[in-house]
C-alpha cells in the first residue's frame, strides 16, 4: 500500500469498491489525482446504462477517464488483458509511480516494469487506517456477494491490518 498521491486504476479494483463500499468517494479522499484509461473507461461502460457500477462510475467526476485509445506495446498486449495493459501504459506514459491492479499476472509486469503497487483491498487498508469509519469486514463480505474473489489469506491480511479480526 504506497502512500502516493497519484494512481492508476484498473476495471477489477474500481468495480470491487463500488461492490464494497457503495461509491469511489474513498478514491477522491485519499488521492489527488486518480486516471482510468479508455481501455478501462471502455471495459467498464460495456455493463450498459443498468451494468454493475457503471453509474457510480460515471458519477465519478473527479477522476481522470482519459478518452483516446493508447498505444500498447506486443509485450503488454500479449502478457495482459487490455485493461492491465493499458493500466501499466498509462502509469508509463504519465509517469505515475503507482497502479492499482488486482490480479496477480498485472501485478507482476508492474512490478517489472518498475512500478508500486496497490489493489482494491490495499486502498480500503489505507483508507481505514487515514481514520475513514467503515467496516472491512463488511466491505469484503459486500465485494464477495456480488463474485469478487479474495483469497482467506488476503481477507486476513486486511482484517489483521485494521484490528477487525
Amino acid at each position: 500500500m504506497p502512500e502516493t498521491e497519484e494512481l492508476v486504476i484498473n476495471t477489477g479494483p474500481l468495480l470491487a469498491l463500488i461492490a464494497g463500499i457503495g461509491d469511489l468517494s474513498l478514491l477522491e479522499l485519499l488521492y489527488k489525482r486518480v486516471l482510468v484509461s479508455f481501455e478501462v473507461c471502455q471495459e467498464i461502460e460495456a455493463g450498459g446504462t443498468f451494468g454493475f457500477g457503471v453509474s457510480e462510475f460515471r458519477k465519478s467526476s473527479f477522476i481522470e477517464k482519459r478518452s483516446n485509445p493508447l498505444t500498447i506495446p506486443p509485450f503488454l498486449r500479449n502478457a495482459l488483458d487490455l485493461g492491465e495493459a493499458s493500466v501499466i501504459q498509462l502509469a508509463l506514459d504519465e509517469n505515475i509511480h503507482t497502479v492499482c491492479i488486482d490480479e496477480s499476472m498485472g501485478r507482476r509486469i508492474a512490478r517489472l516494469n518498475g512500478l508500486k503497487l496497490t489493489g482494491s483491498i490495499g486502498v480500503l487498508i489505507r483508507a481505514k487506517q487515514d481514520g475513514f469509519d467503515f467496516s472491512m469486514r463488511e466491505a469484503i463480505n459486500r465485494m464477495q456477494s456480488q463474485g469478487i474473489y479474495l483469497s482467506q489469506k488476503v481477507v486476513d491480511f486486511a482484517l489483521k491490518q485494521v484490528n477487525e479480526m
